[in-house]
């Protein structure tokens, strides 16, 4: 019997705290995986499961260290490597597709000077056969317009087509282990559809061993066949992956499907205990016992041991006691309180150009390619709309306009009927700047690195208000509770925080200016399906409170079904189907909307 490609024994990693005691951030994991196989792990934000992930690339972040345990992939520990070793080990048998496309790619170089660098480093392919190779490993992620794609830099692709790069250029080297962290959160449900093919078609054809960290259950159903559930660091149920979706046994697994929407079924909101109010990894007794309804004495006392249990082994001592999960019975999402049929945003008749080309910026509509094309909507005090579409089809690219970001080619935006929005942001005026604000899909293109979360938070309260510093840090805390975050995090720095996490920060320094107009791009798109539920449910309650009127970019249709009142789709640039949510998502007359629909896992 052949040995398995990767063996975890009791690992466990973390630092030391500041009373000298080591605090795991991952505590004591057992693992393995054979050829060809796919194994998902899944958990909160801030579960340790990126941080495992990287471990296995032989990286820690800073302060992080291997406490203890071993890692065997392909027959080598990672940790144990040299620098060279580990160059050729990354990108050649081991490959890594990170959460953040922006980390794999460099943004001052094109895309084509990025792809001839992997296939020189890990392949033997001569230079005359390098473009050849490139094309193909783009068509086979569906790239569009590869060739052209090769002469623009990161920056000037979508959130998707940059995943997509970096998912062409972890094949490049045919690695033997490919592992994926959140590689579909920048994807429509077309697109990720696609690349989840491609991915099973790849596991099946070379026999490529994945593991694959996703919040997203559907897209981890679709690709694995086993799965791991992860809470404070430790693995709490692992089993046949099918067999855990349909019938989890941990309280945790239950608890986590249980907050996911569903296109076409009624979601009820039920609010969980804060990761972070909830898990502490030095607790003498299960991890999860604060948050658990099902907790009893022993819970507090006894270290749950991962245990056989039928057809999966599971971490809780209470299984005997626990009712098999029953699925809720499902709420409605109500009707939305608009305040009156005051049209906060107007558009009308906008277009955008990236196209430099021609006699710039008097080029004609004919000489220049639109991004956006004579788009149209308005949108009530308190309504959402989403906005749906492939990647690439003009979502963001509307949003950035709106934000002031990116210069219309031509067309009209009004805000609050006052403020003109085709204005550049260096010269809109501090009251517009208040009333529209927007979260971007990537926070760590939005949050300063060498600022604290509070310093982070504060600058707003300062700018648009006049408050006394007892009355920041009390404004502070309300923005860290509304998206569960606890105050003592407002001391750390975005890399000291999961993706998840900056993600809830990112939202909260939105809100910090209590704008009128909130523009959401993806903003779900990196938390995990908990986290994900409490910000749909705070903002339908700062809808309802407040009045807060939402423009919501999102490839997540059942999540846009459960937040939005409207929803208009994009195809190409130009909405093709718009209207009531319930109408569009449930009788879809365009047929590119309802090919979006039928690719929902």
């Amino acid at each position: 019997m052949s040995l398995p490609l990767l063996k975890i024994d009791g690992l466990s990693i973390g630092y030391e705290g500041a009373d000298g005691v080591a605090v795991p951030i991952v505590n004591q994991v057992d693992l393995q995986l054979e050829e060809g196989s796919t194994l998902g792990l899944v958990g909160e934000s801030g579960c340790g499961k990126s941080t495992l992930l990287l471990a296995l690339m032989g990286y820690y972040d800073s302060g992080l260290a291997r406490l203890a345990g071993k890692v065997a992939l392909l027959g080598k520990d990672p940790g144990a490597l040299n620098e060279a070793d580990l160059q050729l080990f990354r990108g050649g048998d081991v490959a890594l597709i990170p959460q953040n496309a922006g980390q794999a790619l460099t943004p001052t170089l094109k895309i084509e000077a990025q792809m001839l660098e992997a296939l020189r480093l890990h392949t033997p392919l001569p230079a005359a056969s390098r473009q050849d190779r490139i094309l193909q490993l783009f068509d086979r992620v569906q790239l569009p317009d590869p060739a052209n794609l090769l002469g623009r830099y990161p920056h000037e692709l979508s959130g998707g087509q940059q995943q997509r790069v970096a998912l062409a250029m972890a094949l490049a080297g045919n690695p033997k282990v490919l592992l994926l962290d959140e590689p579909t959160t920048g994807l429509d449900v077309t697109t990720q559809q696609a690349v989840l093919a491609l991915l099973s078609e790849i596991a099946l054809e070379s026999q490529t061993a994945m593991v694959f960290v996703s919040h997203d259950i559907g897209v981890i159903g679709a690709v694995c066949e086993r799965v791991a559930v992860m809470y404070a660091g430790e693995i709490v149920e692992l089993g046949a992956c099918n067999q855990i979706l349909q019938h989890p046994r941990h309280p945790y697994t239950q608890a986590l499907l249980s907050s996911i929407p569903k296109l076409g079924q009624a979601w009820a909101f039920k609010a969980p205990t804060s990761i972070q109010q909830g898990q502490d990894r030095r607790l003498s007794g299960c991890a999860y016992a604060p948050r658990c309804e099902y907790v009893g004495p022993t819970c507090l006392k006894q270290k749950p041991r991962l245990t056989r249990d039928q057809d999966r082994e599971v971490k809780c001592v209470q299984l005997s006691e626990i009712a098999r999960m029953v699925a809720p019975a499902g709420g409605h999402k109500g009707e939305s309180k608009m305040v009156g049929q005051e049209y906060v945003l107007s558009v009308n008749n906008l277009s955008v150009s990236y196209d430099h080309t021609g006699w710039w910026p008097f080029a004609s509509r004919q000489e220049r390619k639109l991004t956006v094309r004579e788009v149209s909507f308005d949108i009530v005090r308190g309504q959402t709309l989403g906005l749906v579409g492939e990647s690439g089809s003009g979502k963001s690219s509307i949003l950035r306009t709106l934000i002031g970001l990116q210069k219309s080619f031509e067309g009209e935006a009004q805000l609050l009927d006052k403020f003109d929005l085709t204005t550049p942001v260096a010269h809109r005026s501090k009251a517009c700047l208040s009333k529209i604000q927007m979260v971007f899909q990537n926070p760590d293109a939005s949050l300063n690195p060498r600022q604290s979360i509070f310093a982070a938070l504060a600058r707003p309260l300062r700018i648009y208000f006049r408050l006394s510093e007892p009355e920041i840090r009390a404004e502070v805390e309300r923005l860290m509770a509304a998206v569960q975050l606890p105050m003592e995090y407002s001391a750390r720095y975005p890399g000291q925080l999961s993706g998840g996490e900056r993600q809830r920060v990112a939202i909260a320094r939105a809100l910090a200016s209590k704008p009128d107009v909130l523009l959401c791009d993806e903003i779900t798109s990196a938390l995990d399906v908990s986290v994900q539920a409490s910000i749909i449910q705070l903002l339908k309650d700062l809808k309802d409170a407040q009045g807060l009127t939402l423009l919501f970019v999102s490839h997540d249709l059942p999540v846009v079904m459960a937040l939005a009142d409207d929803v208009a789709i994009l195809q190409r640039g130009q909405i093709c189907e718009s209207g009531r949510v319930e109408q569009i998502f449930n009788a879809p007359e365009h047929p590119y909307t309802q090919s979006l629909i039928k690719a929902v896992l």
